[in-house]
């Protein structure tokens, strides 16, 4: 298919260059409170846009009553931050998708991994670890320790988590154990939906010595008697002989997902179908609703 054809087919999610706006012209979908202008998070922004300046442009789109204006999506904490830094415009990405009220479940943080390896890129092209740690408003340590993040950590165990939002000492937990176990705990917490250093430390606590690499013996978990270790063992293997069932049937259950999914969709744009499953099932209209809005979400952007 020549590239002309392609670029009709695929719809663009923002116009090609940033634009310089004037932030008065910019319309904040919520305000920037005195409570977040004292969190950890705006400092960490208010360091690093000193430090490097502005690395993620705002995100705006056309506002539909006053086409000279824009409504802001994305970047309330930043463009709050450059205003109180005496700034009178910004250049922004602006948005052809009008989703002004649901942009942001569409924007991924990055997980501890990507931000292990983002420092690592910045370290290879000269900046030091005191300056990238005050541009995060960060001590040095910190830099240091998610600097050797994956170090004990097997790639195959790494890709399947490079994604996920895990806490860092969880890594800690996670070196404990020989590569193939990494591996099996890694599908396990993917499997669960559970990243936390607790549920990780549980599942420390349920490996075999055999699979603890060498030099660590089964410490005593308190509250947790031999009998239950032993019985976490035991689920632990039966979840990822269920996973690995679950494997094989994945693909055919996704396309199947994606139909009923699409056929719903459809369904469901048929108002006088909706009329009815309002008036007389309810409970059925809830859950058609619920799958036709199955998308990841992410957390509210900055």
């Amino acid at each position: 298919m020549p590239e002309s054809a392609y670029r009709q087919a695929i719809a663009m999610g923002f116009e090609a260059t940033g634009v310089r706006i004037s932030i008065a012209d910019i319309r904040a979908l919520h305000p920037v409170t005195d409570q977040i202008r004292t969190s950890a998070k705006y400092a960490q922004i208010v360091a690093s846009i000193q430090e490097v300046g502005l690395v993620e442009p705002p995100i705006v789109a056309h506002d539909p009553r006053d086409t000279a204006k824009y409504i802001l999506l994305d970047g309330h904490l930043r463009l709050d931050v450059l205003q109180a830094m005496g700034e009178t415009s910004v250049i922004c990405l602006v948005s052809t998708d009008d989703e002004a009220f649901t942009y942001n479940k569409r924007v991924n943080r990055l997980a501890i991994i990507q931000e292990h390896r983002m420092i690592l890129k910045a370290l290879e092209r000269g900046a030091s670890e005191e300056r990238i740690a005050r541009a995060l408003n960060v001590d040095v340590g910190s830099i240091k320790r998610k600097r050797r993040l994956l170090d004990g950590i097997c790639p195959e165990a790494a890709e399947l988590l490079k994604d996920k939002h895990i806490a860092l000492n969880a890594f800690w937990e996670l070196k404990k154990m020989v590569p193939m176990r990494q591996i099996e705990a890694a599908e396990i917490m993917i499997a669960m939906n559970k990243f936390t250093i607790g549920y990780v430390r549980s599942l420390v606590a349920a490996t075999p010595a055999a699979n603890l690499v060498a030099g660590r013996k089964p410490r005593s978990t308190k509250g947790l008697s031999g009998e239950q270790i032993a019985l976490m063992e035991r689920e632990a293997g039966n979840l990822d002989r269920e996973l690995k069932i679950a494997e094989q049937s994945y693909g055919t259950d996704h396309l199947d997902l994606v139909l009923i999914k699409g056929y719903l969709g459809r369904l469901l744009s048929n108002a006088k179908v909706v009329r009815y499953l309002a008036q007389w099932h309810q409970e059925i209209l809830a859950e058609f609703q619920k799958i036709t809005d199955l998308e990841a979400t992410g957390p509210t952007s900055a």
